[in-house]
C-alpha cells in the first residue's frame, strides 16, 4: 500500500506588487530588497478574495489533473495562518464551495511548515483508517492582511497564494512512490521570534491593540535565519538517513521560499548542486504554508519531474516549527 500524490494545483492572485512599487510605499529600494532577500515581486489578493477563494482555485486545478470528483474526497486539510474566520475552519468553508460533502475537514496551523505537517498527518490518517482513500491538502495564505505595510523590514517579504495536492491510497507491487519519510519538529522556546502579538485569547483585539499595530506579523530576522538554515538542513539529513537515500539521488530539493540567502545556505549545507534546488522566491516572495506546494505544482506542470524521482521538501516557520518530507514520485 502507498499514499501517492496524484494531482497538484496552484493559484496566485493577478495583482503583482514589485519592489519598485514598494519604493513608493516605504523607505526601501529594489537593490536593497533583492540583495537581502532575492525577491523581485510578490502577488497580492484583492480585498474580496479570501483564503478559501484562493484555495478553491488551487484545489480545482489539482482535482482536474487527478480527475477527482468532489464526492470522492474523504478528507480536506487546509494549512494556513490566515483563515477566513476564527471559526468555522477554512477547510469547512472550502468544502462547501467544492460541494465535497463526504469529506472530513479541518485546518492545521504550523505556519510556514504547515504543508509539510499536513502531508505527514494525512499520510498517517490514510494509512490507519480504511475510510480515507482520497484526500485534498491545501496550503494557502493571504499574508497581505497581516503584513505591516509601514514596516520596511517585513513588508518586502510576504505574498499571497495557494497550492494543493490530491493524495490517493493505492495498493499494488508495481505502484512505487509516495511519502517515504518525514521529520516534524518544533521548539516553543522561540515562539516570540515570529508572531502576531494580538488578536488571540492572551491579548484580545481592542482599540489599543489596533492603535499599536499589534495585528501584524513581526519577526526577529537574524535569529530566524540561523535557526532556519541549521534545522532545515538537519531535518533533511534525518529523512534521507531513515529512507537510506543519498543526497546525490535527489532530483529536486524544494525548500520553503522565505529568503534566497536561506535557500542557498541550506543547499550548501546539504552539498546538493544549485541546479537541483528549486527557487521561485523572486516571483512570489514568502507565501508561508503555500510556498512549497506552489513550487511542487510548478515542477509538475513544467515537466521537470519523472516517475521514480526523489523529491525532498523542507520548511521552517513560526512556533518555531520545521520539518522535511522525502517523496518518491
Amino acid at each position: 500500500m502507498g499514499i501517492k500524490i496524484i494531482g497538484t494545483g496552484s493559484y496566485v492572485p493577478e495583482k503583482v506588487l514589485t519592489n519598485h512599487d514598494l519604493e513608493k510605499m516605504v523607505d526601501t529600494s529594489d537593490e536593497w530588497i533583492r540583495t537581502r532577500t532575492g525577491i523581485s515581486e510578490r502577488r497580492i489578493a484583492s480585498e474580496t478574495e479570501a483564503s478559501s477563494d484562493m484555495a478553491f482555485k488551487a484545489a480545482s486545478r489539482a482535482m482536474e489533473m487527478s480527475k477527482t470528483k468532489p464526492d470522492e474526497l474523504d478528507l480536506i486539510v487546509v494549512a494556513t495562518i490566515t483563515s477566513d474566520r476564527i471559526t468555522p475552519s477554512t477547510a469547512c468553508i472550502l468544502q462547501g464551495k467544492l460541494k465535497a460533502h463526504n469529506a472530513a475537514c479541518f485546518d492545521l496551523q504550523a505556519a510556514c511548515t504547515g504543508f509539510l505537517y499536513s502531508l505527514e498527518v494525512v499520510n498517517a490518517l490514510m494509512t490507519s483508517n480504511p475510510k480515507f482513500k482520497k484526500a485534498l491538502i491545501i496550503g494557502v495564505e493571504k499574508l497581505s492582511v497581516i503584513t505591516d505595510w509601514k514596516d520596511r523590514n517585513t513588508c518586502v517579504l510576504f505574498g499571497d497564494g495557494a497550492g494543493a495536492v490530491i493524495l490517493e491510497k493505492r495498493v499494488g507491487k508495481h505502484d512505487i512512490g509516495g511519502i517515504l519519510a518525514s521529520k516534524l519538529a518544533s521548539n516553543g522556546d522561540f515562539c516570540e521570534l515570529i508572531k502576531v502579538p494580538a488578536g488571540g485569547s492572551s491579548n484580545p483585539t481592542s482599540a489599543e491593540t489596533v492603535k499599536k499595530r499589534q495585528h501584524y506579523l513581526s519577526m526577529e530576522g537574524q535569529e530566524v535565519f540561523k535557526l532556519a538554515v541549521n534545522e532545515m538542513a538537519k531535518a533533511c539529513q534525518d529523512v534521507l538517513l531513515r529512507a537510506k537515500v543519498d543526497i546525490s539521488e535527489i532530483r529536486w530539493l524544494i525548500p520553503h521560499q522565505a529568503n534566497l540567502r536561506i535557500i542557498k545556505a541550506v543547499g550548501n549545507k546539504l552539498e546538493i548542486p544549485e541546479e537541483k534546488v528549486y527557487i521561485n522566491v523572486h516571483r512570489y516572495g514568502n507565501t508561508s504554508a503555500a510556498s512549497v506546494v506552489i513550487a511542487l505544482d510548478e515542477i509538475v506542470r513544467t515537466g521537470k519531474i519523472n516517475r521514480g524521482d526523489y523529491i525532498l521538501l523542507t520548511a521552517f516557520g513560526a512556533g518555531i516549527t520545521w520539518g522535511a518530507n522525502l517523496l518518491r514520485w
